[in-house]
């Protein structure tokens, strides 16, 4: 009887976005429900106005696919992670204030800020998860653990945890404090995109590219549930924040709303045309989002009745008997965006070294389409890609003296106090 977490109506499509012109690869509602930000292979993230009918923000500031975006605790700022090896932050006004730091030597997949919003952790094909000051962007320190690209990696709701994911077919939990691997579950049997930790911190869900989505217990470290309803590799997940229902994603063009305590499948949503890349939930759980190789955002009414947060899971047995009933919406199949719906905010800042920055504000409400066809600004920005490729060069050399620096700091204090204890 589904009765106990859901009303007697099934959730239902509330909104749908259209404005990218790529893939949808990541989405964050913001703190206070009002917004939602979605992030792209199209180069750019968009803040879209969930409550009234305001027109729609595009950030543009990346050079390359936007791979991940959320928004920090207290909603006053975002970060994007970017194939073109940076973070940017952004303060999500109209000026399109942001700062950027080359964070990695390769592919940023992973953002997320720390639970008390201070840190930020990221994720790279360089293999390496890496711990970042919100304030200053100083780099904290870095985990070598995985050999295999870094997918995804996320904050324990404590903040004294990380929980990752690589193409090295590992799901790893790392120590904060000690930057040391806890453990690694190593029996999954292909690689994962997405890892969540369960609201109640007792466990973490694992989205995976053989179909299948786990549930471990990160105290006993065993596998707790296992659901194979997908017909394609999961690509994202989110926990309701309840703790009661997990939302999965998936390249077989549904979404999945998983009930954890009866350890079934409950709804299969179709509404996507094609895969769907990424979910979320709104922090009060009325409300969940997806977007899709389709470039749309759909905002979901969720229909929950409140329940008292789950304070963990049990291991339970996929029911098979009972199948999931589905819900299919169809929204219009016209491509046509109204650019007039949309303002285009140019985030503008230079590469900087993580101590000092300045943040140039560059205002842009028109379409960028004239501006290109001048062959004077291209010959600029030819200039300019080369300036930017030498100083990409320069900053990663700062970060790896950063690096040393810090190693040297602590090395310092280790002698200095090893010495006051002798006397």
């Amino acid at each position: 009887d589904i009765s106990a977490t859901m009303n007697n109506e099934d959730p239902i499509l509330e909104r749908h976005f259209k404005g990218h012109k790529d893939v949808v690869t990541a989405l964050d509602f913001s703190p206070n429900g009002k917004k939602l930000v979605s992030a792209s292979l199209d180069h750019t993230i968009m803040i879209w106005n969930l409550h009234q009918q305001i027109r729609a923000y595009r950030f543009i500031g990346h050079t390359d696919a936007v791979n991940d975006v959320c928004f920090s605790p207290s909603g006053n700022l975002m970060a994007s992670a970017s194939r073109d090896r940076s973070v940017r932050l952004w303060i999500p006004n109209i000026r399109g204030d942001s700062t950027e730091f080359r964070a990695h030597l390769a592919t940023v997949r992973s953002v997320h800020f720390s639970p008390d919003g201070q840190q930020l952790v990221t994720g790279s094909d360089d293999k390496t998860i890496k711990l970042w000051t919100v304030h200053r962007h100083k780099f904290v320190c870095s985990i070598p653990t995985h050999t295999n690209w870094v997918r995804c990696v996320r904050f324990s709701p404590d903040g004294r945890m990380l929980v990752s994911c690589a193409d090295d077919k590992t799901v790893k939990l790392h120590d904060i404090q000690t930057a040391s691997t806890l453990h690694s579950f190593a029996d999954l049997r292909s690689s994962s995109n997405y890892v969540a930790f369960h609201p109640s911190g007792t466990c973490i869900a694992v989205a995976n590219a053989d179909n299948s989505v786990k549930v471990y217990d990160i105290r006993t470290r065993k596998l707790l549930q296992q659901y194979d309803t997908h017909s394609g590799p999961v690509h994202r997940l989110a926990f309701h924040p309840s703790g009661h229902i997990l939302e999965t994603c998936s390249a077989d063009g549904t979404l999945k709303l998983l009930d954890l305590l009866e350890g079934r499948a409950i709804y299969t949503l179709h509404g996507h045309q094609g895969a769907v890349t990424c979910c979320g939930f709104s922090y009060n759980g009325e409300y969940f989002a997806s977007g899709g190789r389709d470039k749309q955002v759909m905002v979901w009414k969720t229909n929950f009745k409140p329940v008292e947060l789950c304070e963990g899971l049990e291991v339970t047995e996929e029911a098979d008997h009972e199948q999931p009933l589905e819900v299919t919406v169809a929204v219009s199949p016209d491509d046509s965006v109204d650019e007039e719906q949309i303002t285009n905010v140019q985030g503008r800042s230079e590469p900087e070294t993580f101590h000092n920055y300045n943040t140039n504000k560059y205002k842009n409400t028109n379409g960028s389409a004239e501006e290109d066809t001048s062959t004077g600004l291209q010959q600029v920005k030819g200039s300019l890609q080369h300036i930017i490729a030498q100083l990409d060069t320069l900053t990663q050399t700062v970060v790896i003296l950063e690096q040393r620096l810090s190693l040297a700091e602590n090395k310092i204090t280790e002698l200095v106090n090893n010495q006051r204890n002798t006397h």
